[in-house]
């Protein structure tokens, strides 16, 4: 029986998401909660293997269909073996993107037929969903721009501008589609206003416990 929470950040690359998930971990601590920290693609030893072919810049290229089962393998995995059994045991979850990064990217970036997405989504989740997803939204100039400055790039991040813009529309679209679980962080201000926003956002979600 799952009795912890499940919350993940989403956003395009340059976002803050390290950042602010952090931040995010720091009020869940401070309010005495035992907080479980992971990430996707990744989170157990096989799924940062995948993840290390996703962002491989050598294999630019790769088959959509190629990209989207090796993200649901590697979904299939963490939960399997972090986030299930974390929340079984009363802990909560913070995850740098889930299932909707996949809508966003593979179906919004990629194009890929969101209907092969949502069959992957229950034939690996059932109905598992967050209890909450936190949107960091800049605009894609500036996500790229912040990105550009921390080195190398990914395979993602070396996709044309178009790509991440269709990707940050499928966000906004999702949590348009799914406003009882979202919610929408600007996040082109600077730091401190992003956090006022995220205790905005958290401090009912804590007082709901």
């Amino acid at each position: 029986m799952v009795t912890g929470k499940f919350i993940t950040v989403e956003g395009i690359e340059g976002v803050g998401k390290s950042t602010n998930i952090d931040y995010i971990r720091a009020l869940l601590e401070a309010a005495g909660i035992e907080v479980v920290m992971t990430r996707e693609p990744g989170g157990t030893l096989l799924g940062e293997a995948i993840r290390a072919l996703l962002l491989d810049p050598r294999y630019t290229g790769m088959s959509p269909d190629c990209e989207l089962q090796l993200m649901f393998a590697a979904r299939a995995e963490h939960l399997a073996r972090v986030i299930l059994p974390a929340l079984e045991q009363g802990q909560w979850v913070l995850c740098d993107r889930f299932t909707d990064a996949t809508y966003a990217y593979q179906g919004g970036g990629r194009g890929i037929d969101v209907g092969k997405i949502a069959h992957l989504e229950q034939w690996v989740q059932g109905d598992f969903r967050p209890d909450l997803t936190v949107l960091l939204d800049v605009p894609v100039a500036v996500g790229l721009a912040r990105a550009g400055k921390r080195g190398s790039l990914d395979r993602f991040e070396q996709e044309q501008v178009e790509f991440f813009e269709r990707v940050r529309q499928a966000y906004l679209d999702l949590a348009a589609r799914h406003d009882g679980r979202y919610r929408v962080i600007d996040a082109n201000q600077p730091l401190a206003k992003v956090q006022q926003q995220l205790d905005a956002v958290l401090r009912p979600f804590l007082d709901a416990r």
